[in-house]
């Protein structure tokens, strides 16, 4: 095979990508939706985002959606909504991004970080039992990557505590779990749908839930001109103002955007779906990589926001992913090492004051005399494995030809990975981050 495009040989992705990678996908239809809304002077108001709240809740079979500028702000009307508040713990996988989890420091509750499971990289069912204590309020359950969780597992757990579940769906638009859509067990669950995700409507978030009290909660705490919603009498009383302080209106460019979304996406993500599997399948059996993807038949990564494989260098003579990675950009290929850093390594979880309470923000609302070392604990899982990943092309079109090329570049690199050795000077350690790194 010929030389690395690394060490001077020629690259072997040569195509125009095209639209290859394009996202979201505009069509006619999604412009003049928007350009009806931006016309008329409806951007502020409610009419269209209740459609799309109404149309999204029917295709996913819930009761309620409500709408949010964002998805950080979706996740944090929810756990308003299922009763999270001061004192509070709420159960999360560390391995996510911030905003899985980190708006219950405005409510006065606290994050306990659990595990993953090494080959979903989603919350660790067995973790997150010992973990449970009289003050869970919430089990967050991170369908990370579009990798569904082990809901069997951790639904007998949540119903055996009398804990709810809470779903970030962020990155999990029409995923399904052993044939059921995720976004269906959890008492709540969110998305955000800003314009990087699987289903991308310009900026916003949704949340949605079939309990009329988590709903008439989260109306209440950010929803303010829609008090007429509230029937309930212990909160329609309350109804004018928004009880947290927030204004949580979704945009109306980006809920008409939605709207006209919600007829095209599954056929989108169905040839995702075509693309990325026709990919895996040819790697599947390559040593050193491991595609992150479900086992079951009947469960699917729905759009694959964002594609993932396992890095395993140990088969690859200890080549560090960093110097793979520099190899496989050469060819002219996508490779970008790394995932989120897990949240609990932050300082910001063990040391900051945010609210000068007088101690660390994270125990400021839990009893004087209570153990640390449950909350400072090591995740090994977590620890180890977010340096071992990297982000292969997202393929948004099927084009056999263009996907063959890089499917040609893996397998040159990986077929000649002794002459990158030598010269391995990468730095794996350096690898995440807290922040978002999907590129």
């Amino acid at each position: 095979m010929e030389k690395l495009a690394l060490l001077n040989g020629e690259k072997t992705v040569k195509l125009d990508p095209g639209d290859l990678f394009r996202w979201p996908i505009v069509t006619p239809a999604h412009e003049k939706a928007v350009l009806e809304v931006l016309r008329s002077g409806r951007m502020s108001g409610i009419d269209v985002s209740k459609k799309f709240e109404q149309e999204y809740a029917k295709k996913l079979g819930r009761t309620y959606g409500l709408a949010y500028p964002n998805g950080t702000s979706a996740i944090l009307g929810g756990f308003y909504g299922l009763g999270v508040g001061v004192g509070h713990e709420v159960i999360a996988p560390s391995l996510t991004f911030w905003a899985s989890v980190l708006q219950v420091y405005s409510l006065g509750a606290t994050p306990v970080f659990a595990d993953v499971d090494r080959d979903t990289l989603c919350i660790d069912p067995k973790d997150v039992e010992s973990l449970i204590s009289e003050r869970t309020r919430a089990i967050v359950v991170v369908h990370y990557t579009g990798m569904p969780a082990d809901m069997d597992t951790l639904q007998k757990i949540a119903q055996k505590h009398n804990v709810p579940i809470f779903e970030d769906c962020s990155h999990a638009h029409g995923t399904l779990y052993k044939g059921r859509e995720v976004g269906t067990f959890g008492q709540a669950a969110a998305f955000s749908v800003m314009s990087g995700k699987s289903f991308a409507i310009g900026e916003g978030g949704i949340l949605f839930t079939d309990d009329r009290k988590v709903y008439e909660r989260a109306l209440l705490f950010g929803h303010y001109i829609r008090g007429d919603e509230i029937l309930s009498p212990e909160l329609q009383r309350f109804a004018g103002l928004p009880a947290g302080g927030y204004k949580h209106r979704m945009h109306q460019l980006s809920s008409a955007f939605g709207l006209v979304q919600l007829k095209l996406y599954d056929a989108q993500m169905h040839t995702i779906q075509k693309a990325m599997n026709y990919f895996c399948d040819a790697l599947q059996d390559q040593k050193g990589i491991r595609p992150i993807r479900p086992k079951d038949p009947n469960s699917s990564k729905g759009g694959w926001y964002f594609p993932l494989f396992e890095y395993l260098k140990q088969e690859l003579e200890g080549l560090s992913l960093t110097r793979f990675a520099e190899a496989i950009q050469a060819e002219g290929s996508v490779c970008y090492p790394g995932s989120n850093t897990p949240m609990h390594l932050h300082p910001l979880l063990s040391e900051m004051d945010v609210y000068g309470h007088g101690k660390p923000t994270r125990f400021a609302n839990l009893p004087d005399n209570i153990d640390r070392s449950v909350y400072l604990r090591k995740l090994p899982i977590s620890e180890s494995i977010y340096q071992s990943l990297f982000q292969v092309p997202w393929f948004k079109q099927f084009d056999r030809a263009r996907i063959d090329e890089h499917i040609a570049a893996y397998r040159k690199v990986l077929s000649r990975y002794r002459d990158l050795l030598a010269a391995d000077t990468g730095d794996d350690s350096k690898i995440g981050g807290f922040s978002t790194f999907f590129r």
